[in-house]
């Protein structure tokens, strides 16, 4: 069976970045791909760029959206692969072999979802983060920690029985999404061991001590939801248990 891989972008005024990212999709070397573009109404070129590439760009779309995450779940519920997973308008995959290498894991390995790593990276192209999950299990999901969103794989499926991002989020639905998938639901997962996006510092959720709070705040929502017991105090001081982690 060839698997087939739906591959989700949203972008809003995203001209400066949106090429590189098409491109990066466009280079992949595996054939049964799918991808989905979700425009916030742009006022910039965003769409004329878009509509430079016709064969890569399987579907898109361009309309007021409720956020972020709103438009996930319009690029989700347009898609038709048998599994999802979204690159960002400022990040590209992090090689031409990436949607290749994940399938053949999937195949081999027919899980609800695979988990990989990232690398964070400046404009100039420096790396400086690398963001793995080779340690990661859903239990540390209660004490602030999460797997790097972009690389997981979701089962298409998955959404439609367990449900999409809720919209009442402004940063961490996904974490939400996750806690509900992996702790609450206790879905097949496994850890790919590919690094598969190259991500642009910068985002909503990874700047200033206002936007730590705010995440704070909505992982312990998030938590509530989903009726998990854990300690406030642990996803306050969450980055010391990462650092603690990493060494």
């Amino acid at each position: 069976m060839n698997l087939k891989i739906s591959i989700i972008t949203v972008c809003w005024n995203s001209a400066a970045t949106i090429e590189k990212t098409i491109q990066s999709v466009a280079s992949q070397t595996y054939g049964n791909i799918e991808y989905i573009i979700v425009d916030g109404k742009s006022k910039d070129t965003t769409l004329d760029i878009v509509k430079k590439y016709p064969d890569t760009v399987t579907n898109w779309v361009s309309e007021q959206d409720k956020g972020l995450y709103d438009a996930m779940n319009k690029g989700i519920k347009m898609a038709t692969g048998d599994y999802i997973c979204i690159v960002n308008a400022d990040d590209t995959f992090a090689d031409d072999t990436v949607i290749q290498r994940i399938a053949e894991f999937l195949q081999t390995n027919p899980v609800d979802a695979s988990i990989g790593d990232i690398v964070q990276h400046k404009e100039d192209g420096k790396i400086i983060r690398e963001y793995g999950a080779k340690k990661w299990s859903p239990e540390k999901l209660k004490i602030g920690f999460m797997p790097p969103h972009p690389a997981i794989f979701f089962k298409k499926q998955l959404f439609d029985r367990l449900g999409y991002y809720a919209i009442d989020f402004k940063i961490a639905a996904d974490y939400e999404l996750i806690i509900r998938y992996f702790l609450k639901n206790s879905i097949s997962w496994k850890y790919s061991g590919i690094t598969t996006h190259k991500m642009l510092v910068g985002g909503v959720s990874s700047s200033g001590w206002k936007s730590y709070k705010k995440v704070s705040e909505e992982i312990k929502k998030a938590l509530r939801m989903n009726d998990v017991v854990f300690s406030p105090f642990r996803i306050d001081t969450r980055v010391v248990w990462k650092m603690l982690d990493f060494i």
